[in-house]
């Protein structure tokens, strides 16, 4: 199983910014698409954002304008450039990435999750 890790959640300010990270590692033949989802306290996982492996983007209509999603494949991270952050953005954030471990072979991984707290 490929491992994921996030990096870059913390406490912000409303009106900040962050720009998280998450890095598979392991036995990777490829990578399809990659996101991002969140879990508020008290309510489901959303999603958040998707890049595809030609670079095609799915946003939330929540976060439209306000987030960027973008991919490093030479390097299996995928980001999410988040600005003008508000309270109810506060969450943990996860990664997702559909990952081929050869060429038979596909699985839906999800990093551990980041903190995000927006908060005066």
């Amino acid at each position: 199983q490929a491992q994921l890790v996030e990096s870059g959640g913390g406490l912000v300010q409303p009106g900040g910014s962050l720009r998280l990270s998450c890095t598979a590692s392991g036995t990777i033949y490829r990578i399809d698409t990659m996101g991002w989802y969140r879990e508020a306290p008290g309510k489901r996982r959303e999603l958040v954002a998707t890049i595809t492996n030609d670079g095609s983007t799915d946003v939330a209509e929540s976060v439209k304008g306000r987030v960027t999603i973008s991919r490093n494949n030479a390097e299996n991270t995928v980001y999410l450039q988040m600005i003008d952050l508000k309270p109810e953005d506060t969450a943990v954030y996860y990664c997702n990435m559909d990952i081929w471990r050869d060429v038979n072979e596909v699985r839906i991984s999800w990093g551990q999750g980041t903190q995000v707290t927006v908060s005066s």
